[in-house]
């Protein structure tokens, strides 16, 4: 099961990803989501960069 939660606020958006599919049509699903979450923050990493003045990215690692 892939969760996603959005929180949105005033001034602010928070999107979590997390859970895993293995199941239906050889893992497309997770794949799909997969790609959609890190094409995001790709491109939330492209404009912080572009515009570091108005905009920051901060990305952490869990081990």
């Amino acid at each position: 099961m892939i969760r996603i939660r959005a929180r949105l606020g005033p001034g602010h958006t928070s999107i979590e990803v997390d859970g895993h599919e293995g199941h239906a049509e050889q893992g497309r699903v997770c794949a799909a989501v997969s790609a959609i979450a890190q094409t995001a923050l790709l491109g939330l990493e492209e404009i912080a960069r572009q515009h570091p003045d108005l905009v920051s990215i901060q990305i952490t690692e869990e081990k």
